[in-house]
């Protein structure tokens, strides 16, 4: 039995709190190169460490233990350790092969995580969220300079790489986020293979996308403004849309509220702790990182919260104790219009 429906209940009520970031628990570990290959590919040919998602098979206790922890903190939803487990991206590796199981490795880690807090509160359903990340290829940009037109993959391949990666998920999680996106074209062939899977299944998963704005220009990677973005992938009907990543809270505020301001959906939000310094390390403390999404969800504008790179359990603890008593936001009636989106928005008939 899925508890999904008293998720839904849940955001009726209050702010819900997404974890924190994954890479973060576990690079803590400082794993070496034999601690990533383990016994099963210990003779692999080329180099694993660094490799996270990897760790679900070859270290899985330190993978559960990072989704515990952020239960303990108080999050209503995890992210299964997978955002690079597809063909795709596991090829840099190697492991185009091993992508499926280890998805399922995964997705079967945090739903034994998430059962277990269930059962310790029961008035607090704790939920799986299927990662699906943006791919180490794109669609919509030339990895060569100097041939504009060449793509190292095209939309099926993209497609058939994220059914691979959503069936192997499928008996664990209670909704696919589809997460990080800085090339909508990809986030679209992640919605197409969700559908196809639905499709096949009979039955359908709440979908969660969530984009990436790349720096204070106010776009994705590929160059959609935060409005076109979401007209963009508004077709999916998502339970919700937001942001992620790039960002700290401080300077991605206003296009949380930009997107608040326009989706008919719920809105999720969850920044990196800051920037990172000269070492690549994030630092900003939870408080500072909490004071921040504090006005968001004062001024109504999310329903989920939750922290990306460099957030920890402090970060999500502090986030669950700041939001406890506030109200979400109330999704807008948004009026029927022809809307359209390039890199700019267009909407035909809106006021």
């Amino acid at each position: 039995m899925t508890i999904w429906p008293k998720i839904e209940q849940a955001i009726k009520d209050r702010i819900l709190i997404l974890d924190g970031a994954m890479g973060t628990m576990l690079q803590a570990y400082k794993f070496d190169e034999a601690a990533f290959r383990g016994k099963k590919f210990a003779d692999w040919p080329t180099p694993l460490r660094g490799n996270n998602d990897l760790l679900n098979i070859t270290k899985p206790d330190a993978v559960r233990k990072v989704h515990a922890d952020f239960f303990k903190a108080g999050a209503d939803m995890i992210e299964t350790n997978t955002f690079n487990a597809t063909t795709i991206s596991q090829s840099d590796y190697g492991l185009s092969e091993h992508a499926r199981d280890i998805a399922k490795a995964g997705a079967k880690i945090a739903r034994a995580a998430a059962d277990e807090w269930t059962q310790k509160t029961p008035d607090k359903p704790r939920a799986v969220l299927g990662a699906i990340g943006p791919l180490s290829k794109t669609l919509s940009l030339s990895p060569k300079v100097e041939d504009p037109g060449f793509r190292d993959v095209d939309f099926d391949q993209v497609v058939i790489s994220y059914k691979i990666q959503i069936e192997a998920m499928w008996d664990y999680v209670d909704a696919l986020l589809i997460e990080t996106i800085f090339d909508t074209l990809n986030a679209k062939a992640a919605i197409f293979a969700a559908k196809e899977v639905f499709a096949s299944r009979h039955k359908e998963l709440p979908l969660m996308i969530s984009g990436t704005i790349t720096d204070n220009s106010g776009r994705t990677l590929s160059g959609q403004t935060v409005e076109a973005f979401w007209y963009s992938i508004a077709h999916a009907r998502p339970f919700a849309v937001g942001l992620n990543c790039a960002l700290g809270a401080e300077e991605m505020r206003p296009y949380v509220q930009a997107l608040a301001k326009i989706a008919d959906t719920h809105i999720l939000a969850y920044p990196n702790a800051g920037l990172p310094n000269a070492f690549g390390e994030y630092v900003e403390t939870p408080t500072h990182m909490c004071n921040h999404i504090l006005p968001w969800a004062q001024d109504g504008w999310v329903n989920i919260v939750g922290g990306c790179c460099g957030s920890t359990p402090k970060h999500i603890a502090k986030l669950e104790q700041d939001t406890s008593e506030l109200e979400p936001r109330n999704i807008p009636d948004i009026k029927p219009a022809l809307r359209l989106s390039g890199l700019e928005p267009f909407a035909l008939g809106a006021s």
